[in-house]
């Protein structure tokens, strides 16, 4: 059996300026928005069992708070 030997460089069939300009972070901004990920404890978890329940906790607890002592602004 051959060995292949890896390196670095590109295959002679690609060549880097047909690969365009690489733009560090250019999708940075957008995946953040879209992400918020939260980790419950297993003791929550057991409780929760779908995100919609976890949804449906904790804006009730938000609505409770805002009706007792109303919303406060940061």
């Amino acid at each position: 059996m051959r060995k292949i030997k890896l390196s670095d460089e590109l295959r002679s069939e690609y060549k880097r300026e047909d690969l365009g300009v690489g733009i560090r972070g250019k999708y940075f901004e957008e995946y953040r928005k879209g992400t918020n990920l939260v980790l419950l404890s297993p003791d929550v978890a057991k409780v929760f069992s779908t995100e919609e329940a976890v949804n449906e906790a904790l804006r009730s607890l938000i609505n409770l708070a805002e009706k007792s002592i109303g919303r406060t602004r940061r």
